[in-house]
């Protein structure tokens, strides 16, 4: 089997080797040069464009490249037989795992090989099943379904991911077809939720009935259809090739079909991937403005809805470049912030996606993983560069980037209306892990109320569609399984995100998920040694690795895990997701995290400007001045208690108290605290309820 992808240069003024991605040159077989050539030969006319056309621009020309080293994950792509073989022999085997080639393979069927990594002698195999929710969007039925998949087949936990999905761990390799069978028959799917082409596209969670939110999230569902695997290969494994019948809207088939600059693959079954697909997975997300509950500015694309003056949807900004990945010790592999490419009409907004898919496609790296990204290909190339090979695969010139209101970070916690008179209820969960009582407890309210749910970027859920009638015994139960109102949740959790990390999850070097409850008691005690207040916060994301999962390189304090039981301290970001962070300082031990935390938190309460973030203040102080303070750290000055506060007058209240602070993994003298720390916090504020 030969290669039916291109890499090629572009056209002849870009071919300057200046300009080129270092050490690599495109790769291409003999068949694929002719299939570059015969995808431009039969370019069909498009009569479904918006008329608006600024400037023609023609199709990139392709031109021979040599052969260049690839790697082995593009080779098990190229041999087998789109994405099924050999993953689809090993399943058959009684071994309890599959092969080097399948392992590979499975994540484009939205599933990863893992072993307990704490268990000695013979390695004990499951697989992690990925769900793929386009705005985050979960039927009643699909939640259900999903809650029993968990007790039956799993771990007994769902979770919520930071991509908007759901994470099912602990499947073993005789249940995968069981488990992945059901999850499509019950209006799911994991099809491309992990591998090299688009993943789950991302939009805000709020079921808000407001036009530019509605096209927002119509949008994302519509780019997710568009860029969604065609060849049948998911369906052929999992559910033996039966039909599942679903329904495109109009434009999204005529864009997929649409050559009329050479962006296809003729005759292909997979007519925008190819039998290659993408150099690495890619990342979309669509918002509006002044919203960024999504971090749109991380994602390979960034789709913005434009409106006029008076809220009618007219087109897209687009922000493409984003990235969190990296590897320790690599400067030449980083994170990188989105930057803007340019405004389209909104009936062109899939065409110009799929003009950028499929630039990465011919142009990103294939030879070196670390390298595959678009971000590095759009750092080599310059952004210029990139607009100009892009556009000649639109087949327009973009206009000018429109001008957007500051971004805000917007997590939709507790009740708000919806705009059709029923309410949503968003609830906090700490790391998106859904479990024991709480689990319970959710599918309870989830089965009895009929109520769809949404998954949040931030690992938070969303109840849709509630009877305002329904408000009050929906809020009291969920609390009594741990599942609080904003107010009462320490408000350095509600925007802390970890990911899974330690057992099961390959790449890990140090704890995450497990770890971040232990690490944020311990910030709020620094907080409270240096005298800052219970409702100040800071944004806090912790990884088990470089590679970003949870997005710590946005943080106002990102640990990144760098050794055991040791992290990465990464410095800078703000709340409102626009600015990235820096690395501070390496290789900081776990049990020493106070020595660089409390000077740091000490000399932001003593030396901040009005209003200044934690983040804001490290950028405007300097790194160099704020090791000074690490460095010089001798504990602050701490005036004696004048206080001798008894919280409880008599033994019933203290066991109650007890009893739901210990669904909170608290002591009731904390839950305590808490409270009145909230509802003093809220009556200054002039919020008191």
């Amino acid at each position: 089997m030969t290669t039916s992808f291109g890499a090629a240069t572009t056209s002849a003024a870009l071919k300057d080797p200046k300009a080129q991605i270092p050490s690599f040159h495109g790769l291409r077989s003999a068949s694929a040069s002719a299939s570059a050539l015969t995808r431009n030969a039969l370019s069909l006319p498009s009569s479904t464009r918006s008329l608006s056309i600024i400037r023609a621009v023609s199709t990139p020309a392709k031109s021979e490249a040599a052969t260049e080293k690839r790697s082995k994950v593009e080779i098990f792509k190229e041999q087998s037989n789109f994405i099924r073989y050999p993953l689809n022999e090993d399943l058959l085997t009684d071994a309890p795992n599959i092969g080097e080639a399948a392992t590979q393979l499975i994540k484009f069927h939205g599933s990863y090989q893992q072993y307990n990594r704490e268990e000695r002698g013979s390695r004990s195999y499951s697989f992690m099943i990925r769900t793929k929710n386009p705005c985050g969007k979960v039927s009643n039925q699909l939640y259900l379904t999903m809650d029993d998949l968990a007790d039956q087949f799993g771990i007994g936990t769902l979770r919520l991911t930071t991509r908007q999905t759901f994470q099912l761990h602990g499947v073993l390799k005789k249940d995968l077809k069981t488990v992945m069978s059901t999850i499509i028959r019950n209006m799911g799917s994991t099809l491309g939720a992990c591998g090299d082409l688009n993943r789950n596209v991302l939009a805000p969670a709020a079921p808000l009935l407001r036009k530019d939110y509605l096209l927002a999230q119509q949008t994302a569902e519509n780019i997710a259809a568009l860029l969604a695997p065609q060849s049948g290969f998911y369906y052929d494994i999992w559910v033996d090739g039966e039909k599942i019948l679903s329904s495109e809207p109009p434009e999204v088939v005529c864009a997929r079909n649409d050559n009329s600059h050479g962006t296809n693959f003729p005759d292909s079954p997979e007519p925008i991937y190819g039998t290659q697909f993408l150099p690495r997975k890619f990342k979309i997300a669509v918002t509006v403005p002044t919203d960024n509950s999504v971090d749109i500015l991380t994602n390979d694309i960034g789709v913005v809805v434009v409106t006029n003056d008076d809220g009618e949807p007219q087109g897209f900004n687009i922000y493409v470049g984003g990235g969190m990945g990296r590897t320790h010790r690599l400067e030449s592999t980083f994170p990188r912030l989105a930057e803007p490419l340019g405004y389209v009409p909104k009936e062109d907004i899939l065409y110009a996606v799929k003009a950028i898919v499929v630039t990465q496609r011919e142009n990103g790296r294939r030879d070196d993983r670390k390298y595959s990204r678009m971000k590095y290909l759009i750092s080599s190339w310059g952004i210029e560069k990139f607009r100009s090979v892009v556009e000649q695969y639109y087949g327009k010139k973009f206009e000018p980037f429109r001008e957007l209101p500051e971004w805000e970070f917007k997590g939709y916690l507790g009740w708000h209306e919806q705009g059709d008179g029923k309410l949503f209820y968003g609830l906090h969960v700490d790391n998106g892990r859904i479990g024991g009582n709480m689990k319970k407890t959710l599918r309870e309210v989830i089965e009895k109320y009929n109520l769809n749910v949404r998954i949040t970027p931030n690992q938070n859920i969303i109840l849709t569609d509630i009877h305002a009638a329904w408000k009050r015994p929906i809020t009291t139960t969920l609390a009594q399984a741990g599942l609080l109102q904003p107010r009462f949740v320490d408000p350095l959790n509600i925007t802390a995100m970890a990911c899974p990390a330690f057992p099961l999850c390959p790449l890990a070097i140090t704890e995450a998920e497990r770890g971040i409850p232990n690490i944020l008691k311990r910030i709020r005690a620094v907080f409270d040694k240096v005298g800052l207040k219970y409702n100040e916060s800071v944004v806090v994301r912790i990884t088990g690795c470089p590679n970003g999962c949870a997005r710590p390189y946005m943080a106002e304090l990102g640990l990144v895990g760098d050794g055991p039981n040791s992290y990465q301290i990464w410095l800078g970001g703000n709340k409102k997701q626009t600015s990235l962070a820096r690395s501070f300082m390496d290789k900081v031990k776990l049990l020493d995290l106070e020595k660089v935390l409390e000077p740091l938190f000490y000399y932001w309460k003593q030396r901040r400007q009005s209003k200044e973030s934690f983040g804001d203040f490290t950028n405007r102080m300097g790194f160099e001045k704020l090791k000074e303070f690490v460095e010089k750290w001798e504990g602050p000055v701490v005036a004696p208690a004048r206080h001798n506060l008894k919280l409880f007058a008599d033994k019933e209240t203290y066991e109650a108290m007890d009893e739901l602070a210990k669904l909170q993994n608290k002591n009731a003298h904390q839950l305590a605290m808490e409270v009145i720390r909230n509802y003093v916090a809220s009556n200054q504020n002039g919020k008191g309820e």
